[in-house]
């Protein structure tokens, strides 16, 4: 593992540490999941985007759709 310094403010540091301490984690071990969460989201647009464009003219509802049936989740 490789190390890197950050800089922020002083009192935002200790604040994070002491949340992290309260969760039984360390600062360092929070920052390495927001950093994998930080790329994984990127990636996952990617993979989105390729199946997106993978389906593309494949699917077919057989009639348009209203616009409130396409925002139905």
């Amino acid at each position: 593992m490789r190390n890197i310094t950050l800089s922020a403010d002083e009192n935002l540091i200790e604040a994070a540490r002491r949340r992290a301490a309260s969760q039984n984690t360390t600062l360092n071990a929070q920052f390495r999941v927001w950093l994998a969460d930080y790329v994984g989201r990127e990636v996952q647009a990617a993979q989105a985007m390729r199946t997106v464009r993978e389906l593309q003219g494949k699917l077919r509802v057989g009639r348009k759709l209203s616009r409130d049936e396409m925002n139905e989740r």
